[in-house]
């Protein structure tokens, strides 16, 4: 990238409207560390940031985000969630029409191999660009992983939600979905992988410029085997 494209990304970075969501708690946990990354970040962001904190309930996160998206007219949307056993930052590839519920949300609600949108397509890929970010966050010194699977759980839901929002009602809108893994306070034994809030809010500091200045994805091999 030349200097004037660089000069003119960076000012559009800095301009741009961006909606960053996280989740409330769920499974009986006291914090969800995607919500309490997300509040930081607002804190220290240089720019129009918005947040919201979406319900962990299958059938009403959606609402909640489009609603917030309506309400803040972003051009970049970021959805967080929480995923507990990984050990990196992890932008998803892929979002799939299925919901299959291994535990229930926090309304009760367990679906077994239900459609996220009916008739809808099997699959949308991200609109973020996965790999630079990752690139971008492993220079930073973050640990980070593209996935290729973002479950089929609540937020599988939403990244599917907000795929099918911007293919059918929003199309110059920019957005994907991030999973990060446990705070260390959700690790009481210390066995497990955690990354701390802070590091988690700088991850998504360097996702947000990233997908900003970064209009094509860039190639790197970060693909898996299984």
């Amino acid at each position: 990238m030349n200097f004037h494209a660089l000069t003119r990304a960076r000012t559009f970075a800095m301009t741009s409207t961006v909606l960053v969501t996280g989740f409330e708690p769920f499974d009986g946990r006291d914090l969800n560390p995607s919500w309490e990354a997300v509040v930081r970040l607002a804190e220290t962001w240089s720019g129009p940031l918005h947040t919201a904190r979406l319900p962990c309930v299958f059938g009403a996160a959606i609402p909640t985000l489009q609603t917030a998206i309506e309400v803040y007219a972003p051009d970049l949307v970021v959805c967080v969630g929480q995923a507990g056993g990984r050990h990196t930052i992890t932008p998803e590839r892929v979002a799939i029409n299925v919901d299959d519920a291994r535990i229930p949300d926090n309304a009760g609600n367990q679906p077994v191999d239900v459609p996220v949108v009916a008739d809808g397509p099997a699959a949308y890929f991200t609109r973020l660009p996965v790999k630079a970010c990752v690139a971008e966050l492993r220079s930073a010194g973050i640990p980070a992983t593209v996935s290729q699977s973002a479950g089929t759980f609540v937020c599988n839901h939403v990244f599917y939600g907000l795929m099918h929002l911007i293919a059918t009602r929003y199309p110059g809108l920019r957005g994907g979905f991030v999973h990060v893994p446990y705070a260390p306070e959700q690790v009481v034994d210390g066995t497990g992988p955690s990354m701390s809030i802070d590091m988690i809010s700088r991850g998504l500091a360097i996702m947000l410029r990233t997908s900003l200045s970064t209009p094509v994805d860039v190639l790197l091999s970060d693909g898996a085997l299984s």
